[in-house]
């Protein structure tokens, strides 16, 4: 955003180029500090991505090591994996998560779902029938919360449209990616419980 800006002028919110002398002290300071903590941010950003890369491959040479001790070949990110240290006071977690979407099949399992609530609707417990309509509403980023729906699955529910719609709903999931995360953990003093170590700046 300051490339090629005059000598003497500051960019606006806008794209104009304003003189720096007609801007208040307090918004100079403003500015100032702004960019400062964002300077900051990003080397800690930098840093946090060169760990997390460091990690995965001290990890995965490691799987490797312990693997070749029984004779077996692990070839790429397999899994989660769970290192503790000798004392038992440190735990390194990698796990690995899809990233799960619903194609147009999902369609098809809601229309069935509603066939089904619309002749319980009379017998049907209010808590079910708000728990579905709750599993496909959409997030405040307007995708759908895939944990919710695949947990109606979990119901035992003896109706053929019911069934079926379960079915469609396995039909639909598509695996589009995955991503590995590094998580670290301490245990707590006299327990044999243990607490992650914040490497986001919110929980810290």
């Amino acid at each position: 955003m300051n490339d090629n800006v005059p000598d003497g002028f500051k960019r606006d919110a806008r794209n104009r180029f304003v003189p720096v002398d007609t801007i208040k002290p307090i918004d100079l300071a403003r500015d100032s500090l702004v960019n400062e903590i964002v300077a900051k941010a990003r080397n800690v950003s930098e840093l946090l991505a060169n760990v997390k890369e460091q990690c995965q491959a001290d990890i995965a040479a490691f799987v490797e090591l312990s693997a070749e001790q029984y004779n077996v070949s692990l070839g790429g990110i397999k899994g989660n994996v769970s290192l503790l240290s000798f004392d038992g006071r440190f735990k390194v977690l990698r796990a690995n998560q899809d990233n799960i979407v619903f194609d147009e099949r999902l369609q098809a399992a809601k229309q069935l779902i509603d066939e089904c609530l619309k002749d319980w609707s009379q017998g049907a417990h209010k808590g079910l029938m708000v728990m579905i309509d709750d599993a496909f509403r959409a997030d405040r980023n307007g995708e759908l919360r895939t944990a919710r729906i695949l947990a109606l699955r979990r119901h035992d529910i003896d109706d053929p449209r019911w069934i079926k719609a379960m079915e469609a709903i396995g039909d639909a999931l598509q695996v589009v990616g995955s991503k590995s995360y590094i998580r670290v953990y301490e245990r707590i003093k006299d327990t044999e419980n243990y607490r992650q170590i914040p490497l986001d700046i919110a929980a810290v």
